[in-house]
């Protein structure tokens, strides 16, 4: 189904069709939680952890499109700061949002809204465009993390603290979210057309 903007249905939309405020809100909420679900899922790699956080922010943004995706966000992070314990590894507060993290925290509500614009143009129905996109959304995350990390560890070794260590966990996300979405839409029903 093309709607009149010639925006397609995201996921979230297709799987449970209608609208209203109640509906957004859930799926924002529903969003925020699996993201924090996510920032508690650990695989332990040296030399950092594999967490599920960064797949959360971009299955959420895939998954809700570019107005809820970022708004999901929005409540996760509002979330941590006051207080609950939903970032990685259980951790939360104010501090957060102005310590050496933060620009990832900033970069998951920008990655939110890029991955779901993609998303209603159809990016998360095929294998290869799906990880494109969540190649893009990765990246983006990393420019606003290493942007604000970079004041703290200094340029010369912001890659080496937030970049290098995640790049294998995030390719295996990657990978994940390549498959896991085209068969997603596969079970709903056939995707839009253009």
């Amino acid at each position: 189904m093309i709607e009149v903007t010639g925006r397609r249905t995201v996921l979230a939309e297709r799987a449970w069709p209608g609208a209203g405020l109640a509906k957004s809100a859930i799926l924002v909420v529903g969003g925020a939680l699996i993201t924090a679900l996510g920032s508690q899922i650990e695989i332990p790699l040296l030399p950092v952890p594999i967490t599920g956080q960064t797949f959360g922010v971009l299955l959420v943004g895939a998954l809700l499109g570019s107005r809820r995706g970022p708004a999901s966000m929005l409540v996760y992070v509002g979330m941590g700061a006051l207080g609950l314990p939903v970032f990685a590894g259980g951790a939360s507060g104010l501090a957060r949002l102005a310590g050496p993290t933060a620009g990832y925290l900033v970069g998951f509500v920008v990655a939110a809204g890029i991955v779901g614009l993609l998303s209603q143009r159809g990016w998360d129905r095929r294998i290869v465009s799906t990880a494109a996109a969540m190649a893009i959304g990765t990246l983006v995350i990393y420019a606003f993390g290493v942007a604000w990390l970079a004041h703290f560890v200094g340029w010369g070794r912001v890659l080496a603290t937030g970049v290098f260590p995640f790049l294998v966990g995030d390719a295996l996300k990657l990978c994940l979210a390549a498959l896991a979405l085209p068969w997603a839409w596969r079970l709903v029903g056939e995707p839009d057309r253009p």
